[in-house]
């Protein structure tokens, strides 16, 4: 492979990834899995900032449908952001990955209250800056958090790991003709009402032109790709 093609990158994971076949929970192997892919790209000379989802924990806007005051709720999805933070954090630190846990709410001894310049501190001593907690207000999705926070560490890229390998025109494991774009842009993302992340965040990434690339995480080697250049995945763009 070639050179790296970004220096610092935002790489946003989604809590469901990492139930792995299990369904709940987290799931150890596909958490190890991550950790090694991760440890890969900081070796390449990638400074690795993450932010990681909670729903596979608890995610507040459901629990508002059931009945969770919707503030509680979103707190409580903080909360399971926390936990799979640090499940990575520890895993990182099993394949000799250093890291720092950063969160949005105050929760010494757990984390590091979140600044920039900590977790730029991190990224530059070769340590993957870990954040949770969202925006540490509610009514904010993770996704939010993650264009948020890219955008504070001065990121070259959003990279959004999922379970499918790019943005479709329609869902691929709903509609078989369903399309994949190579790249899209934002614009056209909302035109198209595409579901790629929530439209605070895609607007944020729009207004201070960082890029999204979409692929599949779960395909082991394949962040590795993306950060190699490879045309994989779909990238939104100005």
């Amino acid at each position: 492979m070639g050179n790296v093609i970004y220096k610092r990158v935002l790489l946003k994971l989604s809590g469901e990834s990492l139930m792995g076949a299990q369904g709940h929970g987290i799931d150890s192997d596909r958490l190890a899995d991550y950790a090694r892919q991760i440890k890969q790209a900081v070796d390449d000379g990638v400074q690795v900032a993450i932010v990681i989802g909670g729903g596979n924990i608890f995610r507040g806007l459901q629990g508002a449908s059931r009945g969770f005051d919707r503030v509680k709720g979103d707190q409580m999805g903080m909360l399971a952001t926390v936990i799979n933070s640090l499940a990575l954090s520890s895993a990182l630190g099993a394949v000799g990955q250093p890291s720092r846990v950063l969160t949005a709410i105050d929760m010494h001894p757990i984390g590091e209250h979140y600044s920039k310049w900590r977790a730029i501190e991190a990224l530059e001593q070769g340590k993957v800056a870990i954040m949770s907690c969202g925006t540490g207000n509610p009514f904010f999705t993770t996704d939010t958090g993650s264009s948020l926070r890219g955008i504070e560490v001065e990121a070259d890229v959003m990279l959004k790991g999922t379970r499918v390998d790019g943005i479709y025109t329609a869902d691929p494991e709903k509609d078989p003709a369903a399309t994949r774009f190579d790249r899209i842009s934002y614009d056209e993302v909302l035109a198209r009402g595409l579901k790629v992340m929530d439209l605070t965040a895609i607007v944020m990434c729009r207004e201070n032109n960082l890029p999204i690339h979409v692929f599949n995480m779960d395909k082991a080697g394949n962040l590795e790709r993306v950060l190699h250049g490879e045309p994989i995945g779909t990238v939104v763009h100005p």
